[in-house]
């Protein structure tokens, strides 16, 4: 069977991007299955395809609303999520900014970083606790136009 992402909803979020408000597309068929995961349903195969018309009918209606646009799992296919980043960098410039929130510990091998604006790595580990807290295992960074990585995630702990 060839992979796939499927979408099980989306809505405008504040708090996954710094500064920005999101619209977050929850993918399914999350292979992570991280212990205390937040949202389980989305290791199951469910949703509808996530194709490049179905993104460009999806956000087309938030032009002017949403400042970013992220994919909230796909690690099941990061290449696929990369070019759908890609794809809305071309078909809405300026428009918005790119994020994926990826279970995985490290960038997937081969994977283009510049397709993004923000990436989210690292599995939800409950001992480690979520990303507002300074002793999460997830990190957030911000892609820089040279390809290199800015560490953010302390954007998200109160001081």
């Amino acid at each position: 069977m060839r992979n796939m992402l499927k979408y099980v909803g989306y809505d405008i979020v504040f708090q996954e991007i710094p500064d920005e408000t999101t619209l977050a597309i929850n993918l399914s068929l999350c292979p992570n299955h991280c212990k205390g995961c937040h949202s389980p349903y989305l290791c199951e195969d469910r949703g509808n395809e996530l194709t490049a018309k179905a993104l460009d009918d999806m956000v087309s209606g938030f032009t002017g609303e949403v400042t970013c646009i992220c994919f909230m799992g796909g690690d099941n296919d990061p290449q696929k999520v990369a070019a759908l980043a890609r794809h809305l960098h071309e078909h809405f410039p300026g428009q918005f900014l790119t994020a994926w929130y990826s279970g995985k510990p490290d960038f997937p091998e081969d994977f283009d970083r510049a397709a993004f604006d923000f990436v989210k790595l690292g599995p939800y580990l409950p001992e480690k606790g979520p990303l507002n807290k300074p002793t999460t295992n997830q990190r957030l960074y911000r892609i820089m136009p040279d390809g290199t990585n800015a560490d953010i995630t302390d954007r998200f702990w109160r001081k």
